[in-house]
């Protein structure tokens, strides 16, 4: 077996490779090119493990290296500095490392999402920050109404503030045709997905919430409990143990924003519209804070999806094993989706 580190450019890879023991064999800079790579990994016949760290560009180098039958392994940036900080940091000595932490099994490895699962999880995530960018358009509106404390933008005197407002208001127009282009081009890769529809049931859930939640998890089998999943989703605290106490840790950047985002949503949703789960937030928010009674149904949600997608079961219509009135599944009427 051989074990390659990988440090990755966008113009070159700085690669280190090592034998099942023994010193280092080879570290060569490589242009960051399919044929480069091929002649690289040409010299090493036989069973081969090559590390990258998870950063943006990995999708070619996992390609070009399954044709080139290179089993690639992601570690979790964030991990691999916590085990191996160096006081002297070069490409070198970056390769050198992963490589040798690959050969003794020390990488903590990030999750690779499936080639076929890129292209929609990449394009919802392109709805998110259309949606951002409408938002900040329309505060750019609201702050300039505020400068001179005015309720609409028809109220405007000056044509030069008029000309600011129409730009703003032109691009809000845009972003949104392009976020219904998004959705629609998704339809027909997420909608028909089975486990998609189970999550069109979940309370709060509506097809961009069950399309973000689909696409981030890639495959619920990878969290090896609901506990897991939960922190994944950001929707509980990290805890500190040192000399017998615990200390609960809140706003750690571990996990995926997305999902964290999607259950937030999804629980202001739930909340609104389904009257079992608002008297369970009633009854959180009168002991806790109104942030931390909002988390808590977030988790609960979360519970639901985890039980669905790892059971392939429907989900059955009842939230804390109470009935919820209007989710199509507990034998009450009423509407089944709240509109998306």
């Amino acid at each position: 077996m051989w074990y390659s580190g990988i440090d990755q450019h966008k113009a070159f890879c700085l690669i280190t490779t090592y034998g099942a023991d023994g010193p280092r064999v080879k570290q060569a800079r490589v242009a960051s090119t399919a044929l480069a790579l091929e002649q690289y990994f040409a010299q090493f016949p036989g069973p081969h493990q090559a590390v990258v760290e998870s950063t943006g560009g990995w999708y070619w180098l996992a390609d070009t290296l399954v044709a080139l039958g290179v089993e690639l392994i992601l570690a979790h940036a964030t991990g691999v500095k916590a085990i191996a900080a160096a006081k002297v940091k070069t490409d070198e000595v970056d390769s050198d490392t992963l490589a040798l932490l690959l050969r003794a099994d020390l990488i903590p490895r990030a999750h690779m999402i499936a080639a076929a699962q890129r292209g929609p999880r990449d394009l919802m995530r392109t709805r998110l920050r259309l949606v951002e960018k409408v938002v900040s358009a329309s505060n750019s509106i609201d702050r300039l109404l505020e400068k001179f404390n005015l309720d609409d933008v028809a109220q405007l005197t000056d044509p030069l503030y008029q000309l600011q407002a129409q730009c703003h208001a032109a691009q809000i127009h845009l972003l949104e045709e392009q976020i219904q282009t998004v959705e629609r081009a998704l339809y027909p890769y997420l909608l028909p997905t089975s486990d998609v529809q189970r999550l069109l049931w979940v309370p709060g859930l509506g097809k961009v919430n069950a399309f973000t939640i689909y696409t981030e998890i890639d495959g619920i089998a990878r969290f090896a409990s609901a506990g897991q999943f939960f922190s994944y989703c950001r929707l509980v605290p990290g805890a500190k143990n040192s000399a017998g106490q615990t200390r609960h840790r809140s706003g750690s950047k571990a996990g995926s924003r997305y999902l964290k985002l999607a259950f937030s949503h999804a629980q202001i949703r739930a909340v609104q519209y389904y009257p079992e789960i608002r008297a369970f937030f009633k009854a959180k928010a009168r002991k806790k804070a109104i942030r931390i009674a909002r988390t808590l149904v977030a988790l609960e949600l979360a519970r639901i999806v985890y039980h669905v997608l790892s059971t392939g079961e429907e989900f059955n219509g009842r939230f804390k094993d109470r009935p919820v009135v209007g989710s199509g599944r507990s034998g009450h009427a009423g509407q089944a989706h709240p509109p998306n």
